[in-house]
């Protein structure tokens, strides 16, 4: 068989090397037209026909042209007499590719063809009529445009013809590619088509499941593109989806297919489906599917203990995966008050059900609404529906503490940080279920795992009593359990222990360390999971353990890295060794700069390779070794730069499916550059062109989460370069920087004016933002970009962007919006401080009046607290950037009157975070107005006196400190201080904002020279305070300096009340405080 195989191996490539061969003589084109029309073999029909396929997809201009016409008249009349389907496919295909250089006004014979044949009184030639149509439309929809008007009213007609279900489907497949291309003229006959294409499809379904589920890809074309289509229309489309998702006897991808068009509705028309009070029967259609129990004997996919459970595997095949999805997206997409008032009385009667999967199909829907409901489910219920949820895992069905730990892992994820304070209870639970495991049910201890790992990353310091606890066991699964998954499963949950720990994990280093390294030395393919996530782990370790710990192993840590992406070719791992690259040039470029050669190209070659990009056109798969560029290229002249068909893109194929590892890839190479560029300054200066360039191609990538990375990298690429002109300033440096940020702001500005998805666009504000706080005025060397930037920030604030929906329904209930929506309003407003303190004041002014109601109009008490706080707070910020900002007094003292009332009001608001904000806000506001704001000051000592009264939120307290010393070292003379100076003392140290020790002891300084006598009187506590602050982690050298230096005044000058208040501290806070001195 082996010999057999080798010689019909050695006659293909022979036969092929012929026919390549034969292809470069020009008479190819009228022998294979002989061939389709001639032979009696289906297959040489269909090779012959690809084979002219190819050859004209590639050189039509180089086709004599009596060959190219004779060839249009050959292939419509062999294509009409043809009675193989497989040939009159790739026939088909072979008049698209032909379309594509011949528009239909230059191919008369064909669009006769296509008249006759679909209007034909025989349902066959209407099929092959429909499907010749569907082709050559596919391949060049714009060419038919004028012909638009004609099209409709012929598919129109097909639509009626249920018992033809082949026509149906070509001619849906028809409908959904004109969609993006229809003007105002034809959107009226496209919308009155709607009804007859959903009773097309009901018949469609009836006769062949697999076509109706790609046929219904015509409503997500018709939402994406033209939703005013859609909107007459949008409760018979929701209706007939649930009937579809609802029928357990269809297929699961038909299913998924009607779930996945009202996940994409909600995602752009979420106010219309609340409008038409969709949201009720979506609800009550999608928890049946959420709750349905699998199968006598099955499991759901998630719940098999096959030792490898991916959650990500079934999803796409998958009705309960999928419902939950359209909730996900509904928590995303609408206003948590309206959602969860439809929401909670449906989950709260399968939470109290006994049916095991009523329960967990309760506990998936809170864990889905986790991220996009967060503020909401943190203000308003978090206690209970932890209660909820830990009560599930001690339930006897492993089904129902499967979905509890998911939701855990959720909510540890998504509700930070308020989840983290119930450490003490959740820590000993998830300790104790993990130990009490049957390691063999890999399935259920991956979801352990996950609830634990996610729960322990943001715990900070907070982790420090359980770390032996779970040092033992993480170690214990490296050493002891041959079980692979268990292994990867400890190395990944180290990562997370050491994001919580840092330093303190050092005592656990060495056996860490000796674990990933034998593991990323091995060579066996089994061992590939493992090493991705050793890799991940070791990233996480060069961030968090410390330079001094790290340094010694980060040049062979390079090298593990490298030599394992020369050995093995995989997508994964080199992803995560272009992530560990980026971790070691965070805290030790140097090792890094002898590699940079090596490790740019390999991650440029990722950005341009369409390796895991597939093309769908089946047939090409078997004519793959025809396919090649050899065949024609000697002649590479002028003819060769016009021709008309370069190799585009893959992914502007029609049809393409990619494989995330791949993407994954690509994402992780833009993240890595540009930390890369950043870390290692001049020293990437050779490479920054070349990976800017790279990079600037994927802007507009189709796969979202690569647009957003290399979006981000641009950003990064001009932060490193103004980094390398500060710290080499040369002309040549600076030129440089200014070309960057020529082509990266205008990019940045048509990103959020352009594109749909919001996470992308929330990226790039981030980026935006990062690079004006890193480059300032540089960035407006470029006078138009503050009228532009401010311009796009407005546009964001008034939901005029399309990644907002630009929903016509959007005018009601202007404080009700989805979390997210506020989230990326909240990513546009942190850009107006930046901006006040990038330029002058008298220049910001204008777009600043134009930009401040828009704030002020969020500060309104019927506005949600995420909303108050953001609006507050970038008052103050706005503010505090003024105090510096050349002209910025002047400014800030004309806002007095305008912002004063709505700080003093939000002083008095019910949430702590918004009281906090305002008071931070008064003081900048007293700060930055100086002397204007001097009548002001009765008004806000006696807010801030009552306010001090009965205040218990430690953080406010703190703030109401920096914001009186404020007011102090603005205008002292303005202050009461012998009744201000000893009230502020009296609540120190500061004990939660540990920043404004800065603030605290500036003043103090001030007061000792302005007052001494004053402030010697109050020295004990004012010692005791800059004992708690010395040497304190979150106090900046600058501070401890200033603290130092008042210590030593009060040593020298006044010893025995020093000696006196020294001796009073505790003997830990004295010996803080004396090495703090000595240490100066």
């Amino acid at each position: 068989m082996a010999e057999l195989e080798e010689e019909i191996e050695a006659f293909l490539v022979g036969a092929t090397a012929q026919l390549k061969q034969a292809c470069k003589d020009p008479a190819v084109i009228p022998a294979l037209c002989a061939v389709i029309s001639s032979s009696q073999n289906p297959l040489i029909r269909q090779t012959a026909t690809v084979t002219l396929r190819l050859k004209v997809k590639k050189h039509w201009k180089k086709i004599n042209p009596n060959d190219r016409e004779s060839l249009k008249a050959v292939v419509l009349q062999v294509f009409m007499q043809e009675t193989d389907h497989t040939v009159q496919h790739a026939l088909s295909q072979l008049c698209a590719v032909m379309v594509k250089h011949e528009t239909p006004d230059r191919w008369p014979a064909l669009l006769q063809l296509l008249n006759q044949a679909t209007k034909s009184t025989n349902p066959h030639d209407r099929q092959v009529g429909l499907l010749l149509l569907n082709k050559v439309i596919e391949s060049n929809p714009e060419s038919f445009q004028p012909h638009y008007f004609q099209l409709l009213q012929l598919l129109s007609t097909v639509l009626h013809d249920h018992n033809n279900p082949i026509a149906l489907y070509y001619c849906i497949l028809t409908l959904t590619e004109i969609t993006a291309f229809i003007g105002t003229e034809e959107m009226k006959q496209m919308r009155s088509i709607i009804p007859d294409l959903i009773v097309a499809l009901k018949h469609l379904i009836k006769a062949n499941e697999q076509q109706a589920t790609e046929a219904m890809e015509v409503f997500i074309e018709l939402m994406e593109i033209e939703v005013s289509v859609i909107v007459p229309h949008v409760a018979g489309i929701v209706h007939f989806c649930l009937e579809v998702a609802s029928d357990t006897t269809l297929s699961d991808s038909l299913r998924v297919k009607a779930l996945s068009c009202i996940t994409f509705l909600i995602k752009l028309r979420s106010k219309s489906v609340l409008k038409l009070k969709l949201l009720t029967p979506i609800l009550k259609a999608l928890f049946p599917i959420l709750t349905a129990a699998p199968p006598l004997g099955e499991h759901d996919p998630e719940d098999e203990e096959d030792g490898d459970s991916d959650d990500n595997a079934t999803d796409n095949a998958n009705p309960k995966h999928c419902a939950a999805q359209v909730i996900d997206t509904m928590a995303l997409h609408m206003p948590p008050e309206k959602l969860f008032h439809h929401l909670t009385p449906l989950t709260q009667a399968c939470l109290s059900s006994e049916d095991p999967y009523q329960k967990k199909g309760g506990l998936m829907c809170l864990a889905v609404l986790a991220e996009g409901c967060a503020d909401h489910i943190r203000t308003n219920m978090l206690s209970s529906v932890l209660q909820t949820v830990c009560r599930s895992l001690s339930d006897s069905s492993q089904v129902v503490r499967s979905a509890a730990l998911f939701a855990l892992g959720q909510f540890s994820e998504h509700l930070q940080p308020e989840v983290s304070k119930y450490c003490s209870e959740l820590m000993p639970l998830l300790l104790g279920y993990l130990s009490s495991l049957n390691e063999a049910k890999v399935g259920h201890v991956t979801r352990a795992f996950y609830a634990l790992e996610n729960f322990m990353e943001n715990l900070g310091a907070d982790i420090e009593p359980y770390l032996p606890t779970l040092m033992e066991t993480m170690l214990s699964a490296l050493g002891n359990t041959n079980k692979l998954k268990i292994k990867e499963l400890a190395v990944s949950a180290i990562g997370a222990i050491a994001n919580a720990a840092k330093e303190s994990l050092v005592p656990y280093f060495p056996p860490i360390i000796e674990s990933l390294k034998g593991f990323l030395i091995a060579t066996t393919e089994e061992m590939r999971s493992l090493q991705t996530q050793s890799l991940d782990t070791l990233s996480v370790l060069a961030r968090t353990i410390g330079k001094d710990v790290f340094s010694p192993l980060a040049a062979e840590c390079i090298q593990l890295g490298m030599n394992l992406t020369d050995n093995i070719d995989d997508p994964d791992l080199r992803r995560c060794t272009y992530s560990l690259y980026s971790s070691v040039a965070t805290i030790c470029p140097e090792s890094l700069t002898p590699h940079l050669t090596a490790i740019t190209t390999v991650m440029l070659l990722a950005l341009k390779s369409t390796e895991g990009i597939t093309a769908h056109l089946e047939e090409d798969k078997n004519f793959v070794l025809l396919d090649d560029n050899d065949d024609d290229d000697t002649d590479k002249g002028a003819e060769h730069l016009l021709e008309d068909e370069p190799e585009t893109d893959i992914l502007e194929s029609a049809g393409f499916s990619v494989e995330n590892a791949y993407m994954d890839e690509k994402e992780d190479a833009c993240d890595a550059l540009g930390e890369i560029a950043f870390s290692t300054g001049v020293a990437f200066q050779p490479f920054l062109e070349s990976s800017f360039q790279q990079v600037y191609e994927m802007r507009d990538f189709p796969h979202e989460d690569v647009r957003r990375a290399a979006l981000g990298a641009m950003g990064q690429f001009c932060r490193a370069q103004h980094k390398v002109w500060t710290e080499n300033p040369s002309e040549a440096n600076h030129q440089a920087l200014l070309k960057l940020l020529d082509v990266v702001i205008p990019c940045f500005l048509e990103t959020v004016r352009k594109d749909s998805e919001r996470h992308v666009v929330m990226g790039v504000l981030e980026s935006m933002n990062s690079v004006v706080k890193s480059c300032k005025e540089e960035v407006f060397k470029n006078p138009s970009y503050l009228r532009e930037i401010c311009s796009v920030i407005r546009e964001v604030l008034t939901k005029k962007t399309p990644c907002q929906g630009g929903d016509p329904d959007d005018t009601d209930d202007e404080d009700q919006q989805a979390e997210f929506d506020a989230m990326l309003q909240e990513f546009a407003g942190e850009g107006i401080p930046l901006l006040a303190s990038s330029v002058p004041a008298d220049q910001f002014a204008p777009f600043l009046n134009d930009l401040l109601p828009l704030i002020m109009s969020k500060t309104k008490s019927s506005c949600t607290v995420a909303d108050r706080s953001f609006s507050i707070g970038t008052i103050g910020e706005i503010l505090q950037a003024l105090v510096n900002a050349p002209g910025g007094r002047g400014l800030a003292g004309r806002l007095s009157n305008r912002l004063l009332p709505v700080l003093v009001a939000g002083v008095k608001d019910s949430d702590a975070e918004v009281r906090n904000n305002s008071v931070f806000g008064l003081g900048c506001l007293a700060e930055a107005a100086g002397p204007i704001v001097v009548s002001d000051y009765p008004t806000m000592l006696s807010v801030f006196s009552n306010l001090l009264a009965k205040e218990s939120d430690q953080r406010v307290i703190d703030n109401l400190c920096a914001a009186l010393c404020r007011m102090i070292m603005s205008n002292i003379d303005a202050v009461p201080l012998k009744q201000v100076v000893p009230a502020l003392v009296k609540h120190l140290p500061l004990k939660e904002d540990m920043e404004e020790n800065k603030t605290v002891f500036k003043c103090l300084v001030m007061l000792y020279k302005h007052s001494p006598d004053m402030v010697v009187e109050l020295m004990k506590p004012i010692v005791a305070a800059s004992s708690y602050a010395a040497g304190h982690k979150d106090v900046d050298q600058e501070t401890q300096s200033m603290l130092v230096a008042l210590i030593r005044q009060f040593a020298q000058n006044h010893s025995a009340d020093f000696q006196a208040a020294v001796g009073s501290l505790p003997a830990e806070q004295q010996a803080k405080l004396c090495a703090a001195v000595s240490a100066s």
